[in-house]
């Protein structure tokens, strides 16, 4: 009977084994970074501001480094790695007639017109997704940021039908065995979760700027625009900007320098 029970001991055993090797391959392989977890004094060094908002040298884009800044940023916030229509975006690029359909210039200069532009959500002063989400798992925080709860999303994607700029992904199917560097600092999603970038409001709680505005190496400006000394008021003083779809009334955060 001992012999017996010790065999069903040594059984469950390697059956716990095996159901903790299934959950770590369901997240992918063994986490390609996993540095420290933030301490109380990294959220003392916290970002504040008035509101956030994102200033884009263009003309310092190349695909490489649109594929540079997505890498990071989707590195850092899981999002997975899905071919075709069920694509998850939080950053990627676009031509010109495809991120400012409705500023179609009729002498446009061939460079700006063959160039590709990085897209993100804009962050709008006026989100529609905001107004639309039945549950509240958008929201907009004081300082600007259109954040997402995705433990509220039921799904519905109400918020993808109001965003202007497709800003939003859905994701049709378990995004996990997409996950090729999983990042144990950022929650992963589920299937039936809406998706899209959220300025790194994570980083910015520990005093660290957007990983794609460290990747970009100076293509990107971020801060307060709510402060006239900032940097990103100052580059918006003395160089002119442009932002997607104005006419949509929703007043993006995000703007362009031609």
């Amino acid at each position: 009977m001992k012999s017996n029970r010790r065999e069903f001991l040594k059984l469950a055993a390697v059956s716990a084994m095996g159901v903790g090797a299934a959950r770590l391959g369901f997240l992918g392989d063994a986490p390609a970074f996993a540095g420290p977890l933030p301490t109380a004094a990294d959220f003392e060094k916290g970002f504040k501001a008035k509101h956030w908002g994102m200033a884009v040298f263009s003309a310092k884009f190349t695909p490489e480094l649109i594929e540079k800044c997505r890498t990071a940023c989707h590195t850092e916030h899981n999002v997975p790695d899905i071919p075709g229509k069920k694509q998850i975006k939080w950053f990627w690029g676009a031509s010109y007639h495809e991120a400012f359909p409705t500023e179609q210039g009729q002498f446009l200069s061939e460079d700006v017109e063959h160039r590709e532009f990085p897209l993100l959500c804009n962050h709008c002063e006026q989100p529609m997704c905001v107004r639309v989400c039945p549950t509240q798992a958008t929201f907009q925080r004081p300082d600007g940021i259109v954040m997402m709860d995705f433990h509220r999303c039921i799904g519905c994607r109400y918020c993808m039908a109001g965003c202007p700029f497709g800003a939003r992904s859905f994701n049709f199917q378990d995004p996990r065995p997409f996950i090729h560097n999983f990042n144990p600092h950022y929650p992963t999603r589920m299937r039936g979760v809406v998706e899209k970038c959220d300025f790194c409001a994570e980083r910015l709680a520990i005093g660290k700027l957007p990983v794609c505005v460290e990747a970009a190496g100076g293509a990107l400006v971020f801060g307060d625009l709510g402060d006239e000394n900032s940097d990103i008021r100052k580059v918006l003083r003395e160089h002119f900007a442009i932002r997607r779809k104005p006419d949509a009334g929703t007043s993006p955060s995000v703007y362009y320098i031609l």
